[in-house]
């Protein structure tokens, strides 16, 4: 359980004892458990604020809680990569920008559009509320660990991503993935969808920064799971939820 904490400890701002041993390729695999255990506190979270506000109010909150639980981990790199690959320059320039610690016009749009979406999602979540709420954080979390199996890092001389590449990952390091797959059975016939949509949603970011960059990096990563987390939540509230 050392890596599961170490990736509670790299990936959140939740408390989960001192830091152990960094060891990067041992907690890779735990990246969707960790946003099982994001799911379910925003789970239980909503539970409570459902009875307390309206809906509307309680997405709000949701979306704040998002951001607090993640110490707004993936919406720093979400908005590191919109300046960069929006910047329209030669790959090197991008990656560039990308490792600017200011944030520019197309990063300050990108944060606001997912927060937006997001809570479009949140308020519009009707059928297996709770349940699309622990599975959501989980498979953006899931989509990481494609990236990291179809894509190589942008990095080499260097970079906070750049442990985590060590090797390539193989199918017994996707148990997490297996896991959230398995969990979504309780949707019933409706987890196809959200299953398709997941796919399809990491297919085509993982295939535009193909294009664009041909690699990434870990604001990518970030980047592509917090867009996947609003699109599969916009998806699944569509005609009032799965």
């Amino acid at each position: 359980m050392k890596n599961f904490r170490s990736a509670i400890q790299f990936m959140t701002a939740l408390p989960a004892g001192k830091a152990g041993e960094f060891d990067a390729a041992g907690m890779v695999p735990w990246f969707p458990a960790v946003g099982l255990l994001l799911g379910g506190l925003l789970a239980l979270f909503d539970s409570l604020a459902i009875r307390l506000w309206s809906l509307p109010t309680a997405a709000v909150l949701e979306v704040v809680l998002l951001v607090v639980m993640t110490g707004a981990f993936h919406l720093d790199g979400l908005g590191d990569t919109a300046d960069g690959l929006f910047s329209h320059r030669p790959k090197e320039k991008m990656l560039e920008i990308m490792k600017d610690s200011r944030i520019g016009a197309m990063g300050v749009v990108a944060i606001c559009s997912v927060l937006a979406v997001k809570w479009t999602g949140l308020n519009g979540l009707r059928d297996h509320r709770l349940l699309l709420l622990i599975l959501v954080p989980a498979y953006a979390r899931c989509g990481i660990l494609l990236a990291m199996r179809f894509l190589e890092y942008g990095r080499p001389g260097g970079g906070m991503g750049l442990p985590f590449f060590g090797c390539r990952l193989g199918l017994r390091q996707f148990w997490g993935m297996a896991a959230t797959l398995a969990l979504s059975i309780g949707l019933g016939l409706k987890a196809v969808w959200l299953n398709l949509g997941f796919f399809l949603m990491a297919a085509a970011i993982i295939g535009y920064y193909r294009r664009r960059l041909g690699c990434i990096t870990g604001d990518m990563l970030g980047a592509l799971t917090e867009v996947t987390e609003a699109g599969l939540l916009l998806l699944a509230s569509m005609g009032g939820g799965l």
